[in-house]
């Protein structure tokens, strides 16, 4: 998160709203029914139907409620930026260890980082590192543990 906002492409703010709009349109409708139908069966007290459907409806409300605060604060990166934020750049590691880790990864803000998929964030060692990062440039990359260089070999 920078200057208080969260960094996403428009694609992750996208997918946001779609989960948004399921969790309002067709789990929030889903629960209410389940909650109805628990409340039917009589003594809520001890009623495991009831207090699922109510741990459910919690996690719902929570869901949306960090949603809303999400999408409400969030900045667009559009690859147009002065930061390499949304670009997919090409890097080599130096280090011979971390060779098969070369390869291309696109820069994304925290909520998006994927390292499965190469969307890397731009508050992880590797992501800061490439923040301002120029084609050619030799990087070097400090984590908690230890320090490495990389080569920056395309940007797009």
């Amino acid at each position: 998160m920078m200057n208080g906002k969260h960094q996403l492409t428009k694609a992750g703010l996208e997918e946001l709203k779609r989960e948004m709009n399921k969790l309002k349109n067709v789990d929030r409708p889903k629960n209410i029914e389940a909650l109805k139908d628990a409340r039917a069966q009589g003594d809520l007290s001890e009623n495991a139907d009831y207090d699922a459907a109510r741990d459910e409806q919690a996690r719902i409300e929570k869901r949306i409620k960090e949603l809303d605060n999400i999408i409400k604060n969030t900045d667009i990166i559009d690859g147009n930026s002065k930061t390499n934020m949304g670009k997919t750049i090409e890097i080599e590691f130096e280090d011979e260890r971390r060779k098969s880790r070369s390869g291309k990864y696109t820069l994304v803000g925290s909520l998006e980082a994927n390292p499965g998929t190469k969307m890397i964030s731009n508050e992880s060692p590797l992501g800061n590192a490439l923040l301002t990062a120029k084609k050619g440039e030799r990087v070097l990359v400090e984590t908690e543990n230890s320090q490495f260089y990389i080569v920056i070999k395309d940007i797009k």
